[in-house]
């Protein structure tokens, strides 16, 4: 597996997205296994031993560690203001949902995800906000 070039990489992989997202406390743990097939290397605050930490702890553990950070927090785009990138934030505004809507809701927005992430047309973009609509 190591040593695949990016196309055999895609091609055994499929759509895997191999990209650090870290899900802030708000979001629940169990999203991970719900997203698993299609985003890799997820992990939540909980398991981290991130659980009730300040944001701004969280903001430098996803900087060090080159997470993204998925939240519902506008604090974590204030520290996009005011720190710029790394690490990017993926903002959720898609109000109180399940975490299976939440799922669903990042699952069909993979492509935009992974060019937020990946794509050299967003490599100044820190800010990803994802709302409920197509």
């Amino acid at each position: 597996m190591f040593g695949l070039c990016s196309k055999q990489r895609e091609q055994y992989f499929g759509s895997l997205i191999f990209m650090k997202l870290l899900f802030d406390q708000n979001i629940s743990f169990r999203i991970i296994k719900l997203i698993s097939n299609h985003f890799s290397d997820c992990n939540q605050v909980r398991f981290l031993g991130l659980e009730n930490s300040k944001d701004i702890e969280i903001w430098k553990f996803a900087k060090e560690k080159g997470f993204v950070i998925v939240t519902f927090d506008f604090d974590f785009i204030n520290f996009s203001n005011l720190y710029g990138q790394p690490p990017k934030v993926i903002w959720l505004k898609i109000g109180n949902h399940s975490t299976k809507v939440i799922a669903d809701c990042l699952i069909q927005k993979t492509d935009k995800i992974r060019d937020f992430i990946k794509s050299e047309d967003f490599k100044n973009v820190a800010v990803l906000e994802i709302n409920n609509s197509l």
